[in-house]
């Protein structure tokens, strides 16, 4: 187990990775559904789904209060993202694939937010790590869903794998003695990367295949 201390940089350095990245994965929620033609309504309410999903089930698994029943501002913060996005989105031309960086961006916060979460609920690493993936993938995933799509992170390169090896990579870090903020930088920075080179490579796993 790595032992993760709840110190002031900790708090403050979870608090602001998470409110980035619940503004990022909003924005990504309405640029997906909204190329859908989906209203206003319809376009929040996936924005919210997908900027606070996949951290509101870690905190039902770690079983913990759910982040933005205890602090409104996450959840203010992915209502406003939405309605800027929905705003701009008429204002400004905007190409169906621009929702991959803020999507990305998400991943890589959200995936490393989560992984501090867990540690500090004495989580082992194995599930801490596993918990930064279940945080930054399922908000895509459930926005796919409602959009009657199939989630991404099944078929597009290196989506929850860059997640997982990106919450292996911070905690290597805080094990060899890096601070919490410069290790949730460096790799949610990796993950970031990583998953905007593999879009751009078309790198990813082997697919399942049955042998003739």
């Amino acid at each position: 187990m790595i032992n993760l201390e709840v110190t002031q940089e900790f708090s403050n350095s979870l608090y602001w990775i998470s409110l980035v990245a619940v503004i990022v994965s909003s924005a990504s929620g309405v640029l997906k559904s909204g190329f859908r033609h989906f209203d206003l309504f319809g376009v929040i309410i996936i924005a919210i789904t997908t900027g606070l999903g996949g951290r509101s089930l870690r905190d039902m698994l770690l079983d913990i209060d759910v982040f933005w029943i205890q602090d409104q501002i996450f959840f203010i913060a992915s209502l406003v993202s939405a309605l800027v996005i929905f705003i701009g989105a008429r204002l400004f031309s905007i190409s169906p694939k621009l929702f991959l960086i803020p999507d990305s961006a998400g991943l890589a916060a959200f995936s490393i937010a989560g992984t501090m979460v867990a540690l500090a609920a004495g989580a082992p690493w194995l599930i801490a790590s596993f918990m930064g993936v279940v945080t930054g993938a399922m908000g895509g995933i459930f926005r796919d869903l409602l959009c009657n799509e199939t989630p991404i992170v099944f078929k597009s390169p290196l989506y929850a794998t860059a997640a997982w090896l990106g919450s292996l990579g911070f905690m290597i870090l805080i094990h060899y003695g890096f601070g919490v903020a410069i290790s949730a930088v460096i790799a949610g920075f990796a993950i970031f990367i990583t998953r905007l080179a593999a879009l751009r490579l078309d790198l990813g796993l082997p697919k399942f295949q049955l042998k003739e």
